[in-house]
């Protein structure tokens, strides 16, 4: 008998029965909006996507995505949260730190919202606590510029004869004035040494303030955790090289840019936590009832080509502590 009988026959008797027929599911939508361009968040997304399959989700399968990407404009943010809202997708993914989270809780208070990479969910106000979200968003929460002053103490340690660091920030940062306040704090304890701070909110601005640190007599350089900065890392490396500058960053990815060294949370641990979130609440659970997950793992990772290229011989200690050794 053929397969096309024996379903109309299924069908017939299903209706005989007053059973209604069998109807194949419809995959879930999830919504992705990121602040960066899908190029910049390639390794990441892909542990986002192993999260999301060990949830039991696959795209193409039982899963789509419709992306919403900003391609490094935070303006965008909000126009593309709104059209992925009209969608009406089952989840909404905020990749790409406390712009993305923040226009995504601006466009909907219903449908559920898991963010990746936010630093303060709480005092940026998406979430009610760590332990009970409340409402409609939780994710994966990240120490960024809570970790600048560590950076600050590696750096001296990596460049004792750095007399001036100097700090790059970006003032449209959410949380800029506390992370200014932070570093302030930190070079006020460097003995000795002295810390110069200029700013960069914009791609035209970035060359500008990292000369000025350098007129003002910086031989290192800290850039401060952002996401603009992240989108931004092949120019700031390259200007920074190009000065002889030689930087401590958030991310990895700068030092695969270039960077002499980078320390951190696993940024593809966060994501592949927020898939593992989205298939839970694919399965019915509840932003509200998902505690925002912290970091457990921190990496240093170092550049010895890098720093063969600007003098700098790490000492025993930097390289004991290293996780990762890029030469």
């Amino acid at each position: 008998m053929r397969r096309r009988q024996l379903i109309g026959f299924a069908s017939a008797a299903a209706m005989a029965s007053g059973a209604p027929p069998a109807q194949a599911l419809s995959p879930s939508v999830i919504g992705f909006l990121s602040l960066f361009t899908r190029e910049a968040v390639r390794t990441p997304f892909e542990a986002f996507l192993s999260g999301l399959a060990a949830g039991g989700y696959d795209v193409g399968r039982n899963a789509e995505i419709d992306y919403g990407w900003a391609d490094g404009v935070v303006e965008k943010l909000p126009l593309l949260a709104a059209q992925l809202v009209r969608r009406n997708p089952a989840v909404i993914v905020a990749a790409g730190g406390n712009f993305s989270a923040e226009a995504a809780k601006a466009a909907t208070s219903t449908i559920p919202i898991v963010f990746t990479a936010v630093s303060d969910p709480v005092r940026a106000g998406l979430v009610a606590s760590f332990n009970k979200p409340g409402g409609n968003v939780t994710g994966v929460s990240i120490l960024s510029h809570e970790l600048d002053a560590k950076r600050l103490d590696l750096l001296q340690e990596m460049i004792p004869a750095a007399r001036v660091v100097g700090a790059l920030l970006n003032p449209k940062n959410p949380t800029a004035a506390v992370q200014r306040a932070n570093l302030e704090s930190a070079g006020a304890a460097l003995g000795g040494r002295t810390l110069v701070i200029e700013q960069a909110g914009t791609e035209i601005e970035i060359s500008g303030a990292i000369a000025r640190l350098v007129e003002r007599g910086a031989t290192a350089l800290l850039v401060g955790a952002d996401p603009f900065f992240t989108q931004q890392r092949l120019r700031i490396v390259d200007v920074a090289r190009q000065h002889v500058l030689p930087g401590m960053y958030q991310w990895r990815q700068f030092v695969e840019a270039g960077g002499l060294a980078s320390y951190g949370p696993d940024f593809s641990d966060a994501y592949r936590q927020s898939g593992m979130y989205v298939a839970r609440i694919l399965k019915g659970e509840k932003p509200a009832d998902l505690p925002v997950l912290q970091p457990t793992r921190f990496q240093l990772v170092l550049n010895l080509k890098v720093g063969r290229e600007f003098g700098i011989d790490f000492n025993s200690s930097s390289l004991a502590r290293a996780d990762e050794v890029i030469d």
